[in-house]
């Protein structure tokens, strides 16, 4: 299949530059596989219009504040510095832009600095000197990695904005943000509808986000994200198909996970791993019945997951009724629901 397939028109002043709050008012765009047509509605209308019975599963992976300003040494150019993945005895993967040598020390503070022990296409790499954890480094001088498309700083707002109220185990670098519209009140009444709640933990990071260079999308390589599914969560989605109950994905993360395990494993079983599924038109689903999921950028993996799952038209068509309904856009804007 051809990138250009998955192209859409879009106003930029759709772009949301924080969340509805409540969060569970954010508006919810409702679109039936079957017939492909949709209604408008709001997230906290989720217990009607899902059946008791089925089952929703959430990523409850915690966004580091994993951002943070330093200084070149030498020099004293301003640097800003994306921690993307602890690769142990204090050497972490990390994304900054410009240009950096082998053994180029990064400052932070007077006592933390950070020095290059690799720069090349594959990734940047570098060993970290403190006497504070990087997490502790994180605590004191790191903001929320927002996305680029949102045209501000990240404030003090955005550490609770930009983190679902599941979070749980730390390790991402961008929030599941299907995800964000949840709340307390929401998992009480889902409760309450007979509508059960289960999780599953994969660290957001480039891999979602990497851009689709090839013209053929299926010459793309996604990125390895580590996820885990727990032994609880695999027992109660094998209780659900048995009873023929629906698994409900909260997000693209959510499927990829449950459709990697499915694809290794045959079926949903207890793993820890790294996922690099590729998810297109044509892939055969096996786990997820109905996806919850934000409006994507065009042109983006996450798209085109969206698109296998519910259709290249019909998702294309629900995009467009979205745009001239002025719903609000990507992480801290709307909601579609696919059931």
């Amino acid at each position: 299949m051809q990138l250009s397939e998955f192209d859409f028109p879009f106003d930029p002043s759709l772009v949301a530059s924080q969340p509805v709050m409540p969060r569970d008012q954010a508006r919810l765009l409702v679109l039936d596989r079957r017939t492909h047509g949709f209604v408008h509605r709001r997230v906290a209308d989720l217990p009607s219009l899902l059946n008791p019975g089925d089952l929703l599963v959430v990523n409850d992976t915690k966004v580091l504040a994993a951002r943070v300003s330093g200084i070149k040494q030498s020099t004293g150019t301003p640097v800003e510095v994306l921690f993307v993945r602890d690769l142990g005895d204090n050497r972490w993967e990390i994304m900054v832009k410009g240009t950096f040598r082998i053994g180029q020390v990064i400052e932070f503070d007077q006592q933390s600095r950070a020095t290059i022990v690799k720069r090349d296409a594959t990734g940047t790499e570098v060993v970290v000197d403190s006497p504070q954890s990087v997490t502790r480094l994180f605590e004191a001088r790191g903001v929320m990695p927002l996305p680029p498309y949102i045209k501000r700083a990240a404030t003090q707002e955005d550490h609770q904005w930009y983190q679902t109220v599941f979070a749980k185990h730390e390790g991402a670098i961008a929030a599941p943000t299907a995800g964000l519209h949840l709340t307390e009140d929401l998992f009480q009444r889902l409760n309450a509808s007979g509508i059960n709640v289960a999780t599953v933990t994969l660290h957001v990071g480039p891999g979602t986000f990497k851009p689709v260079t090839t013209e053929r999308i299926e010459d793309h390589q996604m990125g390895a994200e580590a996820f885990t599914i727990s032994e609880g969560t695999a027992r109660v989605i094998q209780k659900t198909k048995q009873a023929g109950g629906r698994v409900v994905a909260v997000g693209t993360t959510v499927v990829r996970t449950l459709e990697t395990v499915a694809k290794e494993k045959r079926e949903i079983v207890p793993m820890s791993g790294e996922s690099r599924l590729f998810i297109a038109p044509g892939f055969q689903f096996k786990v997820v019945d109905a996806l919850m999921t934000n409006f994507h950028l065009p042109r983006t993996t996450l798209l085109m997951l969206v698109s296998a799952f519910a259709g290249i038209e019909p998702v294309r068509k629900a995009y467009e009724e979205a745009v001239k309904e002025r719903y609000r856009f990507y992480s801290y804007g709307d909601a579609m629901l696919i059931i």
